[in-house]
């Protein structure tokens, strides 16, 4: 499908895309991506409503299915696991609404490339204000305020968590317990705090965003229950790192598994 470019001759890219309802996006993302930056592409269709399952078979990518709509986490729970069955490197989640930049990609992996970093978040609080290019006032400022209390909370100085384009060193999935984590979108700020725990090295690059009647995004509701459900975890969190409640979920795998999953 692509061939190996220089650069990543020691460090193979899966790329993983978890689709609902992306049918006008996703060829026009699969072609904006760098060619010879990628050695495969795995989608996971959602139940979409829409013609993406038949737009996915035209191009040279691999595909798979859910029955049923499970949510953005269980999405993201079989990318992974399919990622994992493949020989790859570095696995990179890639929205095929064409909200982040596919270009950037190279850009993306390449802390993890030269050992850098463990985990690199495409931050769209970096660079030009996101208001500015589309976000939503009211989307803005439950980022900035969620992201000050993660940053609190994780002792970290992230400028922000909630993004969707993420790239990841191979054996951060097989350490962590990402499947106990939730099937809804805040399952990736369960994985923040899975790193966290593991003292992965977490590295932040600017990605500018595109905001446009095709591009997903959470309606107002979703998006207050998806804050309260951060708040939730930062507690949950809290009492596992305090000793107070562990959870198996904060720990990672054991090696016998991680050998099993390879």
């Amino acid at each position: 499908m692509y061939e190996k470019s220089e650069a990543n001759k020691r460090n193979s890219v899966v790329v993983i895309m978890p689709a609902y309802n992306a049918a006008r996006t996703l060829e026009k993302t699969y072609r904006a991506i760098p060619y010879g930056a990628v050695d495969e592409i795995i989608l996971v269709d959602d139940a979409s409503r829409d013609d993406t399952l038949a737009v996915a078979h035209t191009l040279p990518i691999r595909v798979f299915k859910h029955k049923r709509n499970y949510g953005y986490g269980a999405n993201q729970k079989t990318c992974y696991t399919e990622a994992l069955k493949t020989d790859n490197d570095i696995i990179v989640m890639l929205h095929p609404d064409y909200q982040y930049d596919p270009s950037l990609l190279p850009t993306l992996i390449a802390p993890i490339a030269e050992g850098r970093s463990d985990i690199v978040l495409g931050s769209r609080l970096m660079g030009k204000s996101p208001v500015a290019q589309g976000m939503p006032w009211w989307k803005y400022l439950g980022n900035r305020l969620l992201t000050r209390l993660e940053n609190i909370v994780f002792g970290l100085h992230l400028s922000e968590y909630h993004t969707g384009y993420r790239a990841y060193a191979r054996r951060v999935l097989e350490e962590v317990h990402y499947e106990m984590n939730s099937d809804k979108f805040v399952f990736d700020q369960e994985f923040i705090a899975q790193a966290v725990c593991n003292k992965y090295r977490i590295v932040e690059v600017p990605v500018p965003t595109k905001y446009f009647p095709e591009a997903s995004s959470a309606s107002f509701r979703a998006s207050v229950v998806y804050g309260f459900s951060i708040l939730f975890l930062l507690a949950r969190y809290l009492l596992h790192r305090n000793g107070w409640v562990c959870s198996m979920q904060f720990e990672s795998l054991p090696r016998r598994y991680k050998t099993a999953v390879r």
